[in-house]
């Protein structure tokens, strides 16, 4: 028999909620048939919804929770306060060994916090990072931090880049990926004196992968690196630009087919085309971004997204788990620190300077 694949889910995170977080399970349902559910919400709101789906009837189980983490909610007010909400009882599901995964699409700040006092961080990393897959020319390439950690040190994105070539391994399937830092120029003497002392450090430190050195903007969809490792203010700017850019081009697109006859019959011509354009583009297909670092799966997805975009996010949970991703995360930074110092872990202050945005 196929071993079942239980994910926790925060049924009232997200802008949609929870209409689009029970109907992106149904769709990833249909992708991921040995998935079961815990959803974790307002039971006047969501069971309805689950009535409406046969399919969930049968590997769904749903816990009532009384109160919801608001995106303007401070991180530590989220900690102090959000004991009985749908995001903490979801993640304590994880540390309880209840369920493999949580998935949320609520504030990126507070299920950063939450993920983190519950599950702690795996030795030798201070503070976990969000990473995701991000379209290039050349195929995808990781990027983190993408807004948790606002201020990073140089060991901080040390650590990004160990974590971000392991996920890159176990994911894309790269043996020996190649590390960028984000920074303002590829000469070594630009940038800040944390993203020079970074790029030092991993010149001289045994990584599992190659450090490329400095990559600018332009280098994230040229594909230059497999890895793009940055802090997350300037990774958060960088994704919400790319996705923005995304729109962009596709309404100039739109205005352009439609702006006279010939327009028209060119976009008959050019339909199949543009489809692969729209779904080779689509942010939908790479939502869903894993904290990495933490001793458990815990994976955000954007607070904007559809139901699409929620089962995609959900399909890299289930991927994570079925490919035992932090087990080998463990192995590999251990072996890392088995060559250096490890580094002891940053207790975690309650008004610590996390991000309280509502979406990665």
């Amino acid at each position: 028999m196929t071993k079942r694949t239980v994910i926790a889910l925060d049924a009232m995170g997200g802008d949609d909620a929870p209409d689009m977080i029970v109907a992106g399970a149904a769709l990833a349902r249909e992708r991921y048939p040995d998935i079961s559910y815990l959803f974790y919400g307002d039971e006047a709101r969501v069971k309805p919804l689950l009535d409406r789906h046969a399919e969930l009837r049968g590997c769904s189980e749903l816990h009532h929770a009384p109160d919801v983490i608001g995106s303007a909610m401070k991180p530590s007010l989220a900690l102090r306060q959000g004991r009985a909400s749908s995001m903490r009882l979801a993640i304590n599901a994880v540390a309880k060994g209840e369920a493999a995964s949580v998935i949320s699409a609520g504030n990126t700040g507070a299920l950063m916090a939450t993920a983190k006092f519950v599950l702690k961080t795996m030795p030798g990393i201070d503070r976990p990072a969000i990473a995701t897959m991000l379209p290039t020319q050349t195929g995808e390439c990781v990027m983190l931090d993408l807004g948790a950690n606002l201020e990073c040190d140089a060991e901080n994105l040390v650590q990004f880049a160990l974590m971000g070539a392991i996920f890159c391994r176990a994911v894309l399937g790269i043996s020996q990926p190649s590390i960028g830092l984000l920074n303002i120029g590829a000469e070594e003497l630009k940038g800040h004196d944390e993203v020079r002392t970074a790029a030092a450090i991993l010149r001289e430190r045994p990584i599992p992968g190659v450090f490329h050195g400095f990559v600018e903007g332009d280098d994230i969809t040229a594909g230059t690196v497999d890895v793009v490792v940055t802090d997350g203010f300037s990774g958060n700017i960088a994704l919400k630009t790319a996705e923005g850019t995304a729109k962009l081009m596709s309404h100039f697109l739109r205005q352009a087919f439609s702006s006279s006859l010939s327009a028209k019959l060119g976009y008959l011509l050019a339909r199949g085309a543009l489809h692969k354009l729209k779904l080779r583009a689509d942010p939908r297909r790479y939502n869903g971004a894993m904290f990495l670092g933490l001793q458990g799966v815990c994976v955000k997805s954007h607070g904007g997204t559809d139901h699409v975009g929620f089962a995609n996010a959900i399909g890299v949970a289930h991927d994570l788990v079925t490919h035992d991703f932090n087990a080998r995360i463990r192995d590999e930074l251990a072996r890392h620190y088995g060559a250096t110092e490890p580094v002891a872990p940053l207790a975690l202050a309650e008004d610590a300077p996390i991000s309280s945005d509502g979406d990665a």
